[in-house]
């Protein structure tokens, strides 16, 4: 069966140069990244059980009632949790929400910096240090410096769930392995990217573009209507992608992992639908309108911090760090591991 798909190239690049709506900033917020993980959210599964709390079950999800208007940098007001839905599976709200902000971030401070040339921007410490070095050619158009802060948006969620499966975590000494790609990450990651574009490009303010945004993508993708349909939606994938057997903040809850970093996601529909329905994939553009690699554009360094006891046998000798043409060697440890664990 042939898959819908949102094209982001037919979304902005028609449209010739664009004059964003940005959140406000000031000059200081261009300097600053945001904190990596901006909204705390999710864990997926259901009524899951907590190690050493008896009685607490965990339930990160959300209905359609529940959902409240986009804020930038995150509101308790927003209500963000899991949701089912029957075109685009699981859609972790948290995940969409902070992608769209990163990238509208992104976009700010590519348009207060291009000028420059090149020029370098800290990211603050995910498994290590992380360095943003731009290169922008002059003559670079507002459309192709959205599409690269979108491409970049994508690189750093990918790279949060790489950290989070060698052990980075915003609480120390708790790991945040159990939720290191789970089956909706990267496509709601990309989603929120794609999200965020279109508020940028449109003429709303920004979080009013947000806020309208999620409900006509929640209402395309047939999100279920209430928190007890996703909640059921959960249950029927118990035993399949995810177990109530282990506790959080166990690594072994999540039976199914979606390793995919490719700039083309695919949704996970519950087993009984996926024969009957048609998924909607979401894809990003890989080049400039004139067809040059976005990743030409920029360069992602990551100095690995002792959570990659691992490196040295996935680096190539001598290297001091990596890059973003780097991650699938990590991701291909990672479904050695997994593969292992299944033995």
């Amino acid at each position: 069966m042939a898959k819908h798909t949102f094209w982001v190239f037919l979304i902005l690049v028609w449209g010739g140069s664009l004059q964003a709506n940005l959140p406000d900033f000031n000059p200081e917020d261009l300097t600053t990244a945001p904190p990596r993980i901006i909204r705390t959210c999710c864990a997926f599964g259901a009524d899951l059980s907590m190690l050493g709390i008896p009685g607490i079950k965990v339930n990160d999800i959300t209905g359609l009632e529940q959902i409240g208007p986009h804020t930038y940098l995150g509101s308790k007001a927003e209500g963000n949790g899991i949701i089912y839905t029957r075109k685009g599976g699981f859609i972790d709200l948290g995940h969409l929400r902070d992608q769209a902000d990163w990238t509208a971030w992104l976009y700010a401070s590519i348009l207060a910096h291009h000028q420059q040339g090149r020029w370098t921007q800290k990211l603050g410490v995910e498994g290590g240090k992380k360095t943003l070095i731009l290169d922008i050619p002059a003559g670079t158009d507002s459309t192709d410096m959205l599409l690269l802060a979108g491409r970049i948006a994508f690189d750093l969620s990918a790279w949060h769930e790489i950290a989070t499966w060698y052990g980075a975590s915003t609480v120390p000494f708790v790991s945040e392995r159990y939720s290191s790609f789970s089956i909706e990450d990267m496509y709601s990651n990309t989603l929120g990217i794609v999200l965020g574009m279109r508020a940028l490009k449109s003429d709303l303010p920004y979080e009013e573009a947000m806020t309208a945004g999620i409900t006509h993508i929640l209402d395309s993708l047939e999100a279920v209507p209430t928190w007890d349909d996703t909640f059921a939606a959960m249950q029927a994938v118990e035993g399949v992608w995810w177990t109530s057997s282990k506790h959080l903040p166990s690594g072994k809850i999540l039976l199914k992992r979606a390793l995919n970093i490719q700039l083309c996601q695919h949704p996970y529909l519950l087993p009984q639908q996926a024969a009957s329905t048609e998924p909607c994939t979401i894809s990003l553009e890989e080049n400039s309108r004139t067809g040059i690699p976005l990743t030409r554009f920029y360069e992602l360094r990551i100095r690995l911090n002792h959570k990659f006891n691992q490196r040295s046998q996935i680096l190539p000798d001598g290297k001091a760090y990596i890059t973003q043409y780097d991650f699938t060697a990590f991701v291909e440890d990672i479904r050695i591991q997994l593969e292992q664990e299944e033995v």
